[in-house]
Parts: structure tokens; sequence; C-alpha cells
């Protein structure tokens, strides 16, 4: 390819023309200096024309058609489904549906059973009958795959409210499980926060069993629908599954005969549990899953729907819609304005935007706000620490994130604004918070410390997802950088947090991504914190990460990583490019001193070409997850901050590495 100038754009722009070796750079460096600036400034332009005049940015966050199902299911078991709304949603769900008659998980993705289901069940809500050819299509691939039995078990439950699926045939979640102390293993804070906050109302729900009455039967979706669930052998008594399948059968038994004052004492302080967390906004831990359960546990108690607590629930699912020009309504599993709101006051500072410019003096104001000062559940864990930090959503108190935190601190630190003690004040508790919040083995995980028990994953409740918030990779890498941009690189703390990462390097040389897809985003999380916190780059362990981001470049010049990667080794590294992860990959090399190189070049010139006239990136691609492969996320801003940043930082280097001189390593300058 070589650099041309589209006069439809009005500035020079890549497009892209026949070339010899894929590996030699698109055009000269000078030449492609001058193409990544005015990309960048033409990002600067939209990414602040984005901004809401509150000081925040949010872009969708898209996932699967699961919530869109399951909110039609809670409409339907209330009994408040309304026509526009149905036929909103099933509109959306439609459109989703893959040309076999099923429906994936994320784009390009394969079909995935319970996601086909739920869509099948919320399109029969909305009057499509079986014998549509579309329904016919679906149903027979549900039967292939061995009907609803082979279903995820929270698909099952879904299914069970209406008579569709029998309780007895589910696993067992007793309500008593409130009464285990902290240090009992499956006590409810052994399970990951999203988990806990699902779990507590499903144990109301479980002891309850509630069936409402079934609008149509589901017999074509059973592969004989006279023996709905084939029998299956029990697993080993002597493996831990054949363990937990036994407790099961016993909590079933517990059921049948569990002390009625017992279980209402148990399934009150649930109730109590589950209300002390609501938000302000009425939602739950900002998440849409807990908030669904929990309206749904309080109303089997006797909550009204004019309750207060519940009318607040109500209108707070409300609020994750995402109504589309098309007509069709969308749900949002989760809203992300805080983490936005700290990625793009990052990038518009790495790529030249004025530390004192009104945007980012009105993204401090707003990330200030959002400050979390008082105790959560991670206090359960750190009982003595101070409050500090933020979350992820517009509300959600009770679970501040240590990822969100590190970020906001960095982009804190990238803002000049007029009341500086206010953010120095804000910034120490949010470190103070963040150290406090380290785990035993020097790592840091997203919302909990050493919430890491073998036991909760091994229920055959939890066949869905991470249950548990392990330290992860990308976190660490984060909470490092945060660290030395905060003058503590040397501190022990985060030299554990070093040696730790170092420990976790895969054999490959890069590091798996727990919250993004995946080693490319591990690895551009980790090495510009190895190198801020004063690792050579040309240490070994940086050497090989590089090596690998090379050795992954597509022939385009960019980076990209299917889904598949979390479960099929071949696809490590590999998959169509994408723009938020090839400036993933570009964050590594350029923190790695790989900046003349060809390889980053490439990489800059590929996101040069693939920009769009409005300064924005297109990206079908889900590159976020919340469960690595069972739970996949399209952040629709993703594609626009992580490009600008590394455009950013390849026009003008990184902020705090030039001031400072930290990392400021030379590579070996030989690119692949």
């Amino acid at each position: 390819m070589t650099a041309t100038t589209d006069g439809s754009t009005g500035a020079a722009h890549l497009r892209a023309v026949p070339a010899g070796d894929p590996t030699e750079p698109t055009i000269a460096a000078d030449d492609i200096l001058d193409v990544a600036r005015q990309a960048a400034e033409r990002s600067v332009e939209h990414l602040l024309g984005r901004q809401d005049e509150q000081g925040w940015w949010k872009g969708d966050l898209a996932t699967n058609v699961t919530m869109d199902a399951e909110d039609l299911l809670l409409r339907q078991f209330l009994g408040i489904q309304d026509p526009d709304t149905l036929r909103a949603a099933a509109r959306f769900i439609r459109g989703e549906q893959l040309g076999d008659g099923t429906w994936n998980t994320f784009y390009e993705g394969p079909p995935d059973l319970s996601a086909t289901i739920e869509a099948y069940v919320a399109l029969r809500l909305a009057g499509d009958l079986p014998d549509d050819p579309h329904m016919k299509r679906a149903a027979g691939w549900v039967r292939e795959q061995g009907g609803i039995a082979e279903s995820r078990v929270f698909t099952r439950i879904w299914l069970a409210l209406f008579g569709w699926w029998k309780w007895d045939d589910l696993p067992e979640l007793p309500p008593e499980l409130m009464f285990f102390p902290k240090w009992v293993p499956l006590n409810i804070y052994d399970f990951g926060c999203w988990a806990r906050q699902t779990i507590v109302p499903l144990t109301i729900v479980s002891a309850k069993r509630p069936v409402r009455p079934a609008p149509f039967a589901l017999d074509e979706l059973h592969t004989d629908p006279a023996c709905p669930r084939p029998p299956r052998p029990a697993a080993p008594v002597v493996s831990w599954d054949g363990v937990f399948q036994r407790l099961d059968k016993a909590l079933h038994l517990y059921h049948k005969v569990a002390p009625r004052r017992l279980r209402r004492i148990a399934m009150n302080t649930a109730a109590r549990w589950i209300i002390e967390r609501q938000e302000n906004d009425g939602c739950w831990g900002g998440i849409q899953p807990p908030a669904v359960y929990s309206v749904i546990a309080l109303h089997l108690l006797g909550y009204d729907l004019d309750h207060p607590v519940m009318r607040a629930g109500l209108a707070s699912l409300d609020r994750f819609t995402v109504w589309r020009e098309d007509g069709a309504r969308m749900v949002e599993a989760c809203q992300s304005p805080v983490w936005d709101t700290c990625l793009a006051t990052i990038a518009l500072a790495d790529a030249g935007v004025s530390p004192d410019h009104p945007a980012l003096v009105r993204a401090a104001d707003w990330m200030l706000g959002e400050e979390i000062d008082r105790p959560g559940d991670w206090s359960v864990r750190r009982p003595q620490l101070a409050p500090g930090g933020w979350a992820f959503e517009f509300h959600n108190d009770s679970y501040p994130d240590i990822d969100d935190t590190a970020e906001v601190v960095l982009a804190l630190r990238r803002v000049r604004h007029p009341d500086p003690a206010r953010v120095e004040a804000a910034i120490e508790r949010g470190v103070d918070w963040t150290l406090g919040m380290q785990s035993r083995n020097g790592a840091w995980g997203a919302f909990d410390a050493d919430n890491t028990s073998p036991f909760p994953n091994r229920l055959p409740f939890c066949d869905f997802g991470e249950v548990i918030d392990p330290p992860s990779a990308d976190v660490t890498g984060h909470v490092v950088e945060m660290l030395a941009v905060e003058g503590r690189a040397c501190d022990p703390r985060a030299r554990r947090g070093v040696d730790w990462l170092m420990a976790e390097q895969e054999r490959n040389g890069a590091w798996f991504g727990r919250w993004g897809v995946n080693y490319i985003y591990g690895t551009g999380s980790v090495v510009p914190a190895l190198v801020a916190a004063g690792v050579p780059a040309a240490h070994p362990s940086v050497r090989r990460a590089v090596e690998w981001v090379k050795s992954v470049q597509n022939d385009d010049g960019g980076w990209g990583e299917d889904l598949r990667s979390y479960r099929e080794e071949k696809w490590i590294g590999h998959g169509a490019s994408t723009a938020s992860q090839t400036a993933w990959a570009l964050l590594a090399l350029l923190a790695a001193g790989e900046r003349e190189t060809r390889s980053v070049e490439r990489g800059v010139a590929w996101l040069a070409e693939t920009q769009q006239a409005d300064g924005s990136w297109d990206e079908p691609h889900f590159t976020g997850t919340g469960f690595p492969w069972d739970f996949s996320i399209n952040y629709h801003l993703y594609r626009q901050v992580f490009p600008l940043t590394a455009l950013g930082r390849y026009v003008y280097g990184d902020p705090f590495a030039t001031a400072s001189g930290i990392g400021a390593g030379t590579g070996t300058g030989e690119g692949a």
C-alpha cells in the first residue's frame, strides 16, 4: 500500500493499492507520522463531539439476545408485558438470528444453544409460530443439540418459572446459604460480586419454586417430549463432580423437610441483603442480571409492583434499553460511563489535547463526583480499609472496582484541574484503597481481594461463566502502571505485582486477558506497566512479549484475536484485524521502544487507513468479556478510545515516560 490524499475527506488518508512484501513499510516513516497526526486530529474531534454535557462518555454495550429474551420473560412473569416493548424487542431478536435459524453470543461466533432457546421462546411470546420457517429452523437445530436438557442452568430456571422445566430437575440453591459464616466454604462472599448478587435472590426463587401459567407448550424443543430429561450417569463418587452432585441430591431432600421458620428467616435475611444493596437509581450492582432476579425474588416474598423498591428496580431496567432508529429495542447488560470516560480522557490527553481543555476538566469534575466514599462488599475481607475508588457504572456504590480506579487515577493525572487539592485528595484515597485490595499472591482481582476459593466453580448450579474473581494480569498491569505514575514503582507492593506478572507470562511471551480479548489485550496491558515500573525494554520478558506481538500481526498490518482463543489454542493471537486490538498491540510495542520498527509503522498505517471520514472506526467484532468465552461484550467506545491512545503515543510519546525517563529503554530496532 502507499499513502495517497483522499480528496473526499480533505486530509491525507491511506487507501489500499497493490504492494509487494506485506512486511515492508506501507509508506516512509515521515509520511506515516504525518498521516498518524491527521488521523489523531480527526479522532479527537469525533470523540470530543460525543461527550455528554455533564462531562461523561458512554458507548453502547452490546452482548447477546439472552438479555432481551429474559427481559421479556420477566415482564411475562410479572404480568406487565406491553405490546410496544414486545414488538420492539422481537424486532431486535429476529434481526440477530443467523441464516441457519440459530443465535450466537458474539459476532461471527458459533451458534449457542441456550441463546437460541431463549430467543426462540421470546419470539413465541411475541406471536411467532412454530411453523414459521425461521422458527422451524431454530427448533430443529435445538433438537439436534439435545434439546432443552442440554442448555445451561440459567436457561432452565427461566423455563421452570412457566412450567416448561421441572424445578426438581434443577440444582438446589437453599437460602440457608445466607447463614454460612465467612470462614465456611461456599459462603456468599466466596463468590465473585456478580455471582453473589445473582445467587442471593436466586436462593429465594429456588426455595419458592414459582410456576406461572405457560402461554404455550415447548414440545418442539425436546428431543423426546415424553422424556424431556434423559437420565445421565452420575460422576464417580471419588471425583469433585461426584461429591457435589451427591451434595445437590442431599439438598433436594432437605428442600422437602426444611423447617418452615428457619427457611422463612433465611429468605427474609436474603431479602434484607438485597434491599440494602439497591442503588440510588434502583438497580443492583449496576448490572442487569442481578436486578432481574432481585425483582423476581422480592415479588415472590410479597413486594407488590407499586412498592418503592420494586418501582425503582423496574424503572432501572428501562434505563438499560437502547432504542434504535429502525424501532428495535436492545437491552444492555450493563453501562460503562466511568470506564468510558477515564479511557476517553486518557486518549484525548495522550493525543495532544491540552490538560486544561474544558472537555477534560468537565470529565475530571464528573469522575471526581463519582468517587465512592462508603464501604461495600469488598470490606468483608478488608474491614479496616478506608473506602475510595470508582465503579464501572453510573450507580454502583457497593462494588467499586480496582481496574476502573487505576484508570481513573491515570486519567485524573492527565488533567490540569482548577482545584488541584481536590484531585490530589481523591487520587490519594484511590491509591490507598487499591493498595489495600492487593491479594496475598501480590496481584489484584477486579472487585475483591483473595476471592479465589476453588469450590464455587464446582457447584452443579454454576455451569456458566466465572463465579470467582481471582487476580488477573490485565487488572494487575493497570494497577502497576498507575502506581508507577504515582511515583510508587519502588513500593514493595508494586514490586510484588511486577514479580507476579513476570511469573504469569505465558511460554509464548504473551499474557492472558481476563477482561479483554485475549492475549493481545493482556499483553497490551502488561508491557506498558512493566516498562513504566522500570523494567528495561531490553529485559528478556519484554523482548519475548514483543516478539510474540510481532509474530501474530496480520498481513494487512493490523491485529485481531477471535474469542475462540479462550477455548482453542489455534486462535490465540489470530483473528480479523480490529481497531481496538490493533491499538493494544501498538501500545505494547510503543512502550517497549519499538516505535521505529516496521511492525509499528504498518499497525499505525492500518489504523489510519481504516478510519472513517468522521474520525471514527467501525468494529463489529467483540473484543471485551464479562466471562471469557461464556459472556462476550462489544464496547462500542473501545474502537474510538484505544486507537486514539495508540496514535497519540506514536505521535507524541507516552506523556509520563517522556517526562520522567522511566521505561525509555531502547528496543532492538529490528522489526518483523
